[in-house]
């Protein structure tokens, strides 16, 4: 891109003050400048989120624990089946810094240990390992980073020698970046050269590895379906070969690990359905009447919460690339250069970022398995340094489920 077209695209988006430093640059700012300039998705810029109001919520079945164990084996054995064929990669989300931890590195390389180095890191790697032994052949493992990350967790997986894991079966991939805007709209600069960029959100994940090209390359090895899994969730169990089966044998595009909500008021998104195909609500949209409303045995029937743990069926997934996905707005303080060239440090909220969330990639499957899982044995998420979802609950459930740290 050459200024002229520079110009021509920033002018028909009212964001040209992205060039009044343009003459004062060098010939390498120039480009870099330029080049992200070209990168800019003008359609970001207008989108206002999906309308909920029109969408008419209805209860989705759960597969509960119980009704799990009736078809638990057979389940288990397609589940293994597909996973020796190597039909199943596994996608981890770790674009995170552990910020609310206070600490300043990649979230998944908090040290959650005791008396032990144990990183979040390696407590899933561990978790990992433990499912190639299962079912005797490695799965490979795609790891989505940001910008800001990338570099940094990449050593830290070479300095740990991958946690013992082949490294030919690992891809890094970085997660795609959309504009950052004052509350006007208009695209703040970092500096002089560089228009401020956020990570695209959890639901960016299928778009960001189609970006890197790994789509084709999944394809090329034979997988078939994707797990996808937070970093924060020390319990994560991702290639679980029930949960493989019993999407598949269900002929399903998708499945979901949910946990029973430990009161009706809990804040979690819970799995739905919404005008017609699988959903999460978030727990603020939940009217009172939907959130205490019961079925004939006198269970809520919408008392199931989502542990960001989704199982999709690559071709499905083809089918979002061409969907115009919600983008929401979140209000955030965000470091920039005013018009003068100072760069300012806010101390409220000062800009709008731009995010896909995953929920709507659900939306836009067909059918979805919601599978319960026990969530003292799958769900220690770390969110905060105490409290609720925290390094010390995280630690605490740890310890019940044998594991030491």
């Amino acid at each position: 891109m050459n200024y002229s077209e520079a110009f021509k695209k920033l002018d028909k988006i009212g964001q040209t003050h992205l060039l009044k430093w343009y003459d004062t640059l060098k010939d390498e700012e120039k480009k870099i400048l330029l080049d992200r300039i070209s990168m800019i998705d003008e359609k970001v810029l207008s989108s206002n989120g999906s309308n909920k109001d029109k969408e008419t919520i209805s209860p989705l079945k759960t597969l509960t624990l119980d009704e799990i164990k009736t078809e638990e084996e057979i389940d288990r054995k397609k589940g293994l089946e597909l996973l020796s064929k190597g039909k199943l990669g596994c996608v981890l989300l770790a674009g995170g810094m552990g910020s609310r931890l206070g600490y300043s590195h990649p979230k998944g390389m908090y040290n959650i240990g005791i008396n032990k180095d144990k990183t979040i890191f390696k407590c899933q790697m561990e978790t990992l390992k433990s499912r190639v032994k299962e079912c005797g052949r490695m799965i490979p493992l795609f790891i989505m980073t940001s910008p800001e990350n990338n570099e940094e967790t990449i050593k830290h997986f070479e300095a740990n020698n991958y946690y013992g894991y082949d490294k030919k079966y690992i891809k890094f991939f970085i997660q795609t970046e959309y504009p950052v805007t004052d509350m006007n709209g208009k695209i703040l600069l970092t500096n002089k050269y560089t228009p401020a960029t956020a990570p695209n959100g959890n639901g960016g994940w299928y778009i960001s590895m189609v970006n890197a090209n790994l789509d084709k390359y999944a394809k090329s090895i034979g997988i078939e379906y994707f797990n996808v899994y937070a970093v924060d969730n020390v319990l994560q169990k991702m290639a679980d070969p029930v949960f493989l089966g019993a999407v598949v044998n269900r002929e399903s595009e998708c499945g979901a690990k949910v946990v029973r909500k430990v009161d009706v008021n809990e804040k979690v998104g819970v799995i739905c359905m919404a005008n017609g195909h699988p959903s999460i609500t978030e727990y603020i949209e939940l009217t009172d009447e939907l959130r205490y409303s019961k079925d004939e045995n006198g269970e809520y029937l919408y008392n199931f919460g989502v542990i960001l743990n989704y199982l999709f069926r690559i071709d499905a997934l083809d089918r979002t690339i061409s969907n115009e996905f919600p983008i929401y707005r979140a209000n955030k303080k965000f470091p920039y250069m005013d018009d003068n060239g100072n760069f300012i440090v806010p101390t409220e909220n000062n800009a709008n970022k731009y995010e896909t969330y995953v929920l709507d990639m659900i939306r836009m499957m067909n059918d979805c398995v919601s599978f319960e899982v026990d969530r003292n044995k799958e769900f220690a998420p770390v969110k905060n340094l105490h409290g609720i979802d925290s390094v010390d609950s995280a630690r605490e459930l740890l310890t019940k489920n044998g594991i030491e740290i």
